[in-house]
């Protein structure tokens, strides 16, 4: 197994070792207090990593450390590795982004809209736009998940099989059957709503090359990249390697070990969840992100052309909106945050309220992941933890206000 080490001195890239060393020291009050387990956060400046930084347990109980090469859930950081594949898709002429989704999951097209009731007597409406396959990469064709818990189609999800995790019995075109059965949460087009919409994608890609997802990323993807300890489950060493997941207790607050979920990840699954199903090491990200950063290429390997890179990680709501414009009253009522095809895209630092770049663009996962690549700085970072809900603590953002107060040129 391959961990991450720092490649030079980070003066030599503008950024300065004590201001980064704060990285540490701040998440390390977090695992004093037990309000994470662990993390591994990594910095990177001009292709070049800079720092890496690694505190607590990936195992709180038996003691086993957080390392370099540690492997973790990264859930929606899923998301954008299936955005890439759909767009490999694309380049080779199998899909177009306005394709209708039930050219190629015929169910869709049956699929209605709720317009009132409740989970169990829904009013529902006709369609009036069919959900694009855009729809599906910017999260504005109606859908959602069944853990949000804030709207009656939320609870319908789940009394399908679908919260934190898919019907163990079904495949992924299986699992696309029965969500089409569901009504969408909103005309498609009309709103921002986090949801299945890259799981959705992902049996789009099946149906498109004749692939299993797992095994096209792997041959598309992954394996370009030497993404080689990424995968859908873990088994043998990486078992040994994974972390565990945690959740607060709802008394003191302290992580918790959730063992019930924390066996998902070693078993292959029914179906392979594209917008969630993941595990990684902060090694093989890496290698995502600097393909992301160096537009489509890695060490002479070409996944995606410059331009559709540069597409995607722009900002694709209607009418340049932002999310506090255009999200669901429930969803990421972000100001100054935008959403392209797989990512979130910074179009105004002001608004957002925290130091960053205009066209910064970048995701996380359920359980506090997250990475952001900012093309205007060269700059690339990721953090890894353990813990579900990633909206318990403002990581993220306390994160990036370390980061961008190390870089001095």
């Amino acid at each position: 197994m391959s961990g991450i080490s720092p490649e030079l001195d980070p003066s030599d890239v503008g950024l300065d070792q004590a201001r980064l060393d704060c990285i540490g020291r701040h998440f390390d009050q977090y695992v004093r207090d037990r309000r994470i387990p662990g993390f591994l956060a990594v910095v990177t400046r001009g292709g070049k990593v800079a720092h890496v930084v690694h505190r607590g347990c990936r195992d709180l109980e038996n003691g086993a450390p957080v390392e370099a090469d540690t492997r973790f859930r990264i859930y929606s950081m899923t998301k954008p590795i299936t955005s890439v594949a759909a767009m490999i898709c694309y380049e080779e002429g199998l899909i177009a982004l306005d394709d209708p989704l039930s050219k190629f999951i015929p169910e869709f097209a049956e699929t209605r809209v709720f317009a009132g009731g409740s989970s169990f007597q829904p009013v529902t409406v006709p369609i009036l736009e069919p959900i694009k396959l855009w729809h599906l990469m910017t999260h504005t064709g109606g859908l959602t998940y069944g853990w949000m818990y804030s709207h009656p189609v939320d609870a319908m999800y789940r009394s399908a099989g679908f919260e934190w995790d898919a019907p163990r019995d079904l495949d992924l075109a299986g699992c696309c059957s029965r969500l089409a059965e569901i009504p969408l949460r909103c005309q498609p087009g009309t709103e921002w709503n986090y949801s299945m919409a890259t799981d959705v994608l992902g049996r789009v890609v099946e149906v498109a090359t004749g692939q299993s997802l797992d095994r096209f990323l792997a041959e598309r993807v992954l394996g370009p990249l030497g993404m080689k300890e990424t995968g859908f489950y873990v088994e043998g060493e990486g078992a040994e390697k994974l972390a565990v997941l945690y959740m607060p207790d709802l008394v003191t607050g302290r992580a918790t070990r959730a063992a019930h979920m924390s066996q998902a990840a070693l078993h292959r699954p029914s179906a392979p969840l594209g917008g969630s199903g993941l595990v990684s090491t902060a090694a093989d990200y890496h290698r995502f992100t600097q393909m992301l950063l160096r537009h489509g290429e890695l060490d002479g390997v070409r996944v995606l052309g410059a331009r559709t890179v540069a597409y995607m990680t722009r900002n694709h709501l209607p009418g340049g909106a932002d999310l506090a414009q255009f999200a669901s009253p429930s969803g990421e009522q972000q100001p100054g945050l935008g959403f392209g095809l797989g990512f979130s895209v910074v179009i105004d630092p002001a608004a957002l309220k925290v130091t960053c770049s205009a066209g910064e663009y970048a995701w996380g996962g359920a359980a506090s992941t997250e990475f952001w690549v900012d093309p205007a700085e060269e700059l690339t970072v990721l953090f890894f933890t353990q813990l579900l809900p990633s909206s318990t603590y403002p990581i993220r953002r306390e994160l990036k206000q370390l980061v961008y107060s190390a870089i001095v040129d």
